[in-house]
Order: C-alpha cells, then structure tokens, then sequence
C-alpha cells in the first residue's frame, strides 16, 4: 500500500540567529514544499529517488535496508551517505518501520532546490512523519539547526518559535496584513551556508541577552503592525541590530540603496530570498538589477 506524506516550505521573517540565543521566530509556512510516497517492494533494498520542481531527479539511490540499519555510508556516495544516516536515526527512534522489507520512495519538490525554501527540513519532516517519530530529535540527530523549519513544516498557519533546552514552544496563528499584497519575495541566487553563517554568528563578542531583548519586542511590533509603514520601520530597526553585531552592512544598503521601501534579509544572511515592503509592485526595479524571481506575497505564503 502507498504512503504518501507532504511539509510545508519555509521563510524565516525575524529572529534569524538570536533564535538560538533564546528568542523568538517569526516564520511562514509556504504553498511550496515536498512530497514523499512510500511503498513496500520485494527484496531487502530501499529504492530512493528525489525530484526537482520540474521533474529532474536530483538524486537516486539503492541502498540495502541492513546498510541503514547498521549507519554503514562508507561505500556510498557522499549524498547518499546523508540519506543513510537520517534514516538510520529514524531506525533507531522506531525499528519497525524497517523491520517490514524492502521500499521504494519517492520524494517531489514544488519549489526549485536552489530556491533554499527548506528541501532538507521538508525532507526531515517527511522522514519523521513515515517513520511515526520526533522530526525535531531528528533533525538534532542530523542537520542540526534551531528548529524553527521543522515548525513551518508541519504547520500551515505563521509561526512564533521558541527554542528551549527542551521541547520548543510553537505558538501558531492567522498572518495575512491588510498590507499583504504590498509585500514581495525576491530571490538572490546566493546560496549561503547556514551552519558557516551560524558559525560566524557565535564567534561574535556582544550583550546577547540585551539583543534577544530588542529582537523580541521587534517581533511583537511586525506580528501586530497596522500598516506597511509601521512593519517597514520594524524590518529596518532588525536589520540595522543584527547588520551590527554580524558587522555586515544590511543588504538594502549593498544592494538596494536606492530601493523604494525597505529590504530585508531572510534566514541566513547573504543567499536565498530577501523581503521586499513597498507601495508599489517592484518586479520591473529587480529584474533591471538582474533579480527575475520576485514572488508576491499572496503566491508565496499559505
């Protein structure tokens, strides 16, 4: 019998790095995400292909159930050695599931993967939900990370979360702004590697709690901002809070100076997709700076 299991796509709004200092995420969930089928086939191997958005296979792997079971990626390809252990993480939360024989999976973006709309917290998600278990132990087990994607995976409304020593806090609730079509999604085509980011973010010599601080009561003014110019001016105060601890100039000053409204970075800073706040559709001044993809808001987010 075919299972199939779907997660939500992410976009970290506010919060980005002092997350993991203890404050608050804000984040939606996206109408774009990932897909899983599983079923039972004959044999002891499990047949695994991975899709991109339009169809390309991304990944293909036939992997004995026993070199899961045991951790044993040496011999495989390095993709393919991240596959084993999640699954071999995923063994060990709830064996049966591998206990039943052979399967063939098959997993489908709807979003391009370079797009870093979460093709490995969806992927995390997908796993914990097959296998019955804790998607946030398992990604600990795994990636690693604050969470907060694993949040968005499996929720379809805005997420405030909160990262404690032990289970996270996730406060769900209805975000759609009377300025909601003044918002857009634009795509850099810059990947950014979250754990160097992250990285970089710890080595940094600063009052973390007072930051955490600040950040929060920014959050509390974006979640409830009555107009575009009150949740413009709360983007712009994080920026400039984090541009300075991270001692990098906000990316509206690099790239957008001229920019009419406010730029935000999202996530990671320097890659993926930035937040653009304005009055007027703002498609025609990124496409002449050689940004194509930009993403209502009303398209983008559930």
């Amino acid at each position: 019998m075919k299972k199939t299991f779907y997660a939500n796509g992410k976009l970290f709004i506010m919060g980005e790095y002092t997350v993991l200092d203890g404050s608050a995420a804000f984040a939606l969930p996206t109408k774009f995400g990932q897909s899983l089928e599983v079923q039972n086939r004959a044999g002891d191997t499990l047949l695994w292909k991975s899709h991109d958005a339009d169809g390309t296979l991304w990944l293909e792997a036939e992997i004995p159930v026993n070199d899961i079971v045991a951790n044993n990626g040496q011999s495989h390809p390095e993709a393919t050695q991240m596959l084993i252990k999640v699954l071999h993480e995923a063994h060990k939360a709830n064996p049966e599931i591998l206990a039943n024989g052979g399967f063939e999976v098959v997993t489908k973006l709807t979003f391009p993967r370079l797009w870093g709309l979460g093709t490995s917290s969806t992927f995390i998600a997908l796993v914990a939900e097959w296998f019955g278990i804790d998607a946030y132990e398992l990604l600990a087990n795994t990636f690693g990370g604050s969470g907060y994607d694993i949040a968005c995976a499996q929720h379809d409304m805005a997420v405030l979360y909160t990262k404690t020593a032990n289970e996270p806090i996730v406060e769900t609730f209805d975000f759609n702004p009377p300025f909601a079509h003044n918002l857009y999604f634009v795509y850099l085509n810059k990947k950014q590697n979250s754990r160097e980011a992250i990285a970089a973010y710890r080595e940094r010599n600063f009052d973390r709690p007072a930051l955490v601080a600040q950040i929060n009561k920014l959050i509390e003014a974006l979640v409830a901002a009555p107009d575009l110019s009150s949740f413009a001016s709360a983007l712009e105060k994080q920026e400039a809070l984090v541009g300075g601890v991270l001692g990098i100039a906000p990316v509206q000053e690099r790239l957008f100076p001229d920019f009419k409204g406010v730029v935000k970075s999202l996530g990671a800073w320097g890659g993926d997709f930035i937040l653009a706040a304005t009055e007027e559709n703002p498609t025609e001044y990124f496409k002449t700076k050689g940004y194509d993809v930009v993403v209502p808001y009303g398209e983008m987010i559930l």
